[in-house]
């Protein structure tokens, strides 16, 4: 119905509309004169012709009545022409001119009644005149004083008189054609006619005016009741699109606001009004759907409107446009990579701050104060300095100054939720917790007034939000007290964002429920968490789907496989690592690089991330490649330019992936490349702008520095490991960042124990010692049982070394008790491939002992602990591990061989280095080929030698010269002179036989 009266209405504008017009009016009387003028000029043409038949007939008179003559045709423009015989009429006139300008003077001087009674009684000719002119005889005396008045010369008279008299005769035809439905207008303009045939053309015209002014009002009226109807029907539209959405039909809505703004008149208020509405619902439908090209439909409609109330006219109503657009370009600038359009947000605000200021109308400029520091902290976030949030920071306290909790409670609840939002940002940045405890401050403050029982989802709002800033407080601090609180606040939060209620805060807050929730299952030694982080990820999906918000489903698929890797890191199998990347590559279908380039990026490192967990399982580096691959993709999006601290962190990945491809690799190319990329992290993550950041880096160089130097046996590289490591300890101090200070102590023992392996003495050892002791002072086993189980496998593996140097079988006891220590954690079941490293080295440790004490038990021991690491090290899925336990397990068969002189046992040791070097070659892992080559040449010498057997002896030397020209090219005294030494006891026996 609404459209039909739509429609109705404007065909009856239209046509109103067109008679408005003069010109249009023109061409409608021109019509309507052809037609009466082609009746007229038959009737002229059958009176012409009767006439001359009758003309001589006696009885004929002049008709005093008539006040129509025919014989006119009217012209365009509703001027009438002079058609038939009478047009012959003119200055062949039998009355001179001078005659007539006598009359003209006398008409002119005279009164009208007394000059007509004159002409009337004297003056034949002229009443013949008005006989051939065909009007009455008392037009006569008003066409004279026209003439008068208008001054015509004497010559012109007759001319002028014949077209006054025409003229006349048209405009009394005109008018009695009209008609009109108000018997008011039909009798002035009946009386109108009359005025004219007496010659009172000033009557006439006052009569024809006040018959325009009736119609004048009435159709006024008209105009304003079809006005009327107008404003209902945009008033019902906008009804309509307050419904749809409502019911998040937002296309639907601003459809209805579209042709509300077309339906009332243009450059109206209302016009501007409804234009903002299907803005704001466009806004809507873009902000809820992630559809950017929503969202500059809703920023050209918001520029046409600023268009409609200019500033120096309309400047409240252009401020409150310039503050939605400002807020549009926000949500689109923290969509698109570039800044440009965040820096419009901010430039908006600023503009409606010009009229929206404090003094003129405080409210209106907080409101604005807070969302330009909504855009000022989406800006900061995009960039390496803290300018902007900075910015943001002050334009909320500025805000809170009009926005006081006494004059607007809950409005100043919301400021200080936003502020809380900056503050947090700012704190990621920084290496104290100063502006975190700031944030959860301002989230407290809020809760005050956003009380459960007032506004319960604004309450369940800042409830998450205050879980975030204690989920990043949780992350800087040694317990768990901090992401406790934050799962309790989570929980609250879901109290009231039911899913019945409000299903996709409900999913919001589910989803960062499980980032908590990730975050405490890694500090945990059981999975319970990260699967209940998984599950709360799931339950976010069943209403963030991907047909209704796109981009939050595939952030919540991004979140889920981060849950997903770190639950796979904990595992044998590779299923939950597979799920992760299954998981991120679902993300990547919406998060395109053309829709949201810096989310894409940021998935695409996350991926990266998995792979390298996956490629580290995997034989081959396929994965590996994969995540280098991932990584630089990133990084074409997460540029240093653009985001710079962004561009650090997925260089300090691609570190990371870099380094474990280089460990699988006989060159050294990638893990130089790790170095490049280490290094580059650097020049953003300073130590002044992010320290800890900064320190993360300086350990993973250290890290790659270390893997550098024991393939190059390169003292100097491992130095500057060291160098690194101690760095980074200058700001992962044990009070600031305990855990990770911890895991700093590890490395910097492991690569100190490298290195006191390349010396003598063992000065480099006991500092490994200190190291990896200083580190379970905070990683105990009731807080990180893993990590504590990772250190006290490192710890055992020095002290096996410094027991082997000192042959001390006391460290080496310490040793087996810290391997057992170990694997009280480090389970089969929980974490099998570092249960096997650890089996492996406890094997090592009993071996030693047992060749030591000749006690054939502590090597049966040691071979069952390899053949035990051996179930979760297999050659398909850790193929150097295994190769490196299957040496290992040689080695305690040929010392049980030599204890019984068993060749049987040599032969199966001798079998085992081989298979071990089917993944040991020279070209893939130089160093722990010559490795395995000196004891299988050693296991030769001892089987040669019980058999007497010279080729087996050759053998056995062409081994060892082999293993020698490996370690004579780097400095590696131990094994080189070792390996020596077994050569000459060869050549020894070669010489005896």
């Amino acid at each position: 119905m609404v459209k039909g009266e739509t429609v109705m209405l404007d065909m009856l504008q239209t046509a109103l509309d067109y008679i408005k017009h003069d010109d249009n009016r023109k061409l409608l009387s021109w019509i309507g004169g052809i037609l009466v003028a082609v009746v007229t000029a038959s009737w002229a043409i059958f009176k012409y012709r009767k006439g001359k038949s009758t003309s001589n007939q006696p009885g004929n008179q002049i008709s005093h009545s008539s006040g129509v003559a025919f014989g006119n045709e009217m012209g365009p423009g509703g001027t009438f022409i002079f058609v038939g015989p009478d047009a012959t009429i003119g200055n062949t006139a039998s009355f001179p001119p001078e005659q007539l300008a006598a009359l003209v003077k006398a008409a002119t001087e005279s009164p009208t009644e007394a000059l007509t009674r004159h002409l009337t009684d004297t003056d034949s000719n002229l009443l013949e005149l008005a006989k051939e002119l065909g009007v009455h005889e008392s037009a006569i005396t008003g066409m004279l004083q026209i003439l008068g008045e208008k001054e015509v010369s004497c010559e012109l008279l007759p001319t002028r008189l014949t077209e006054i008299a025409y003229r006349y005769k048209g405009l009394l035809q005109q008018l009695q054609t009209l008609q009109s439905d108000d018997p008011e207008v039909e009798r002035l303009r009946s009386e109108a006619v009359r005025s004219l045939e007496h010659g009172d053309y000033d009557q006439a015209d006052v009569l024809l005016s006040q018959a325009q002014g009736i119609d004048t009002a009435a159709l006024d009226a008209q105009q304003k009741a079809l006005d009327t109807r107008k404003f209902s029907v945009a008033q019902t539209l906008a009804a309509r699109g307050a419904l749809e959405a409502g019911r998040l039909n937002y296309r639907q809505a601003a459809d209805h606001y579209a042709e509300a703004s077309t339906t009332v008149p243009p450059n109206s208020r209302e016009h501007w009004a409804y234009l903002l509405a299907e803005a704001d619902a466009t806004f809507d439908y873009g902000n809820d759907f992630g559809d950017n090209q929503a969202l500059r439909e809703a920023i050209d409609l918001l520029r046409k409107s600023l268009d409609l109330r200019p500033r120096e006219n309309y400047p409240q109503d252009w401020a409150m446009t310039q503050h939605a657009l400002g807020n549009t370009l926000s949500i689109l600038g923290g969509r698109e990579s570039e800044t440009g359009i965040l820096k419009e947000a901010v430039a908006a605000f600023n503009a409606a701050l010009q009229v929206r200021t404090r003094e003129r109308a405080p409210m209106d400029w907080a409101a604005t104060q807070n969302k330009l520091g909504n855009a000022l902290r989406v800006l900061g976030g995009r960039e390496s300095d803290t300018g902007h949030l900075e910015e943001a920071v002050a334009a909320y306290r500025a805000a809170l100054q009009e926005r006081t909790r006494e004059r607007v409670p809950l409005k100043w609840a919301t400021t200080q939720n936003d502020l809380g939002n900056a503050l947090r940002a700012l704190g990621e940045r920084e290496p104290d917790t100063g502006h975190l405890e700031e944030a959860v401050a301002a989230y407290r403050a809020a809760l005050q007034e956003r009380t459960r029982e007032r506004v319960p989802l604004d309450w369940a709002a800042t409830q998450k939000n205050l879980g975030n800033a204690l989920v990043k407080l949780g992350e800087r601090k040694s317990d768990t007290g901090y992401l406790e609180e934050a799962v309790v606040a989570y929980r609250a939060a879901l109290q009231e964002r039911t899913r019945e209620r409000v299903p996709l805060d409900w999913a919001t807050t589910q989803n960062k429920l499980g980032n908590a929730l990730r975050v405490l299952g890694g500090r945990e030694s059981d999975t319970g968490h990260l699967e209940e982080a998984v599950a709360a990820y799931r339950a976010a999906l069943q209403e963030r789907t991907r047909e209704r918000v796109p981009l939050d489903w595939a952030a919540t698929q991004n979140n889920l496989g981060n849950a997903l890797r770190v639950l796979g890191e904990r595992e044998s199998d590779t299923k939950h690592l597979e799920e992760a990347v299954a998981a991120y590559r679902a993300a990547l279908q919406e998060r395109t690089r053309k829709r949201v380039p810096l989310d894409w990026a940021a998935t695409q490192n996350s991926l990266g991330n998995a792979l390298v967990r996956l490629g580290e399982r995997k034989s081959d580096t396929e994965r590996l490649e994969q995540a280098v691959a991932a990584f630089r993709n990133a990084l074409q999006e997460w540029t240093r330019e653009r985001v710079p601290l962004d561009w650090a962190t997925t260089q300090n990945n691609l570190g990371n992936a870099l380094v474990r491809l280089g460990e699988r690799e006989p060159d050294t190319e990638h893990l130089e490349e790790a170095v490049i990329a280490y290094r580059a992290t650097l020049q953003e993550w300073t130590c002044e702008r992010v320290p800890l950041d900064w320190a993360l880096t300086q350990n993973n160089l250290g890290t790659a520095l270390q893997s550098l130097g024991e393939r190059e046996s390169d003292s100097e590289l491992l130095e500057e490991a060291v160098v690194a490591y101690r760095a980074a300890l200058r700001e992962r101090t044990r009070e600031r960042v305990p855990l990770d200070w911890a895991l700093t102590q590890n490395n910097l023992g492991a690569v100190l124990a490298t290195l006191g392996e390349r010396e003598s003495d063992t000065r480099l050892l006991e500092e490994a010692e200190v190291a990896f002791r200083a580190a379970l002072q905070e990683r105990t086993r009731e807080r990180v049982p893993l990590k504590w189980a990772m250190t006290q496998n490192n710890l055992g593996t020095v002290l096996a070394t410094i027991g082997e140097r000192k042959v001390d079988t006391r460290l080496l006891e310490e040793a087996v008790v810290a391997y057992r220590a170990a694997l009280q954690e480090r389970t089969r079941e929980r974490v099998p491939l570092e249960w096997a490293a650890t089996q492996n080295n406890l094997g090592t440790a009993l071996r030693v002992l047992g060749e030591w004490k000749s006690d054939s038990e502590l090597l049966e021991e040691a071979m069952v602990a390899y053949r035990t690491a051996l179930q979760e090290c297999p050659r398909d899925r850790v193929p150097l591990d295994w190769a490196a336990i299957q040496n290992n397990l040689g080695t305690v068969l040929r010392v049980l061989a030599e204890q019984k002189s068993d060749t049987g046992r040599l032969e199966e040791a001798i079998a085992t280095y081989c298979t071990a070097l089917q993944e040991r070659t020279r070209e893939r892992v130089p160093l722990d080929w010559a490795e395995t080559q000196c004891n299988m040449g050693k296991a030769l010498a001892v089987l040669g030698e019980l058999k007497a057997d010279k080729m087996v002896l050759e053998k056995a030397a062409s081994t060892l010269q082999a293993a020698i020209e490996i370690f004579s090219t780097v400095v590696n005294v131990p094994l080189l002179e070792r390996t020596n030494n077994n050569l000459a006891y060869v050549e020894t026996l070669l010489n005896k036989i």
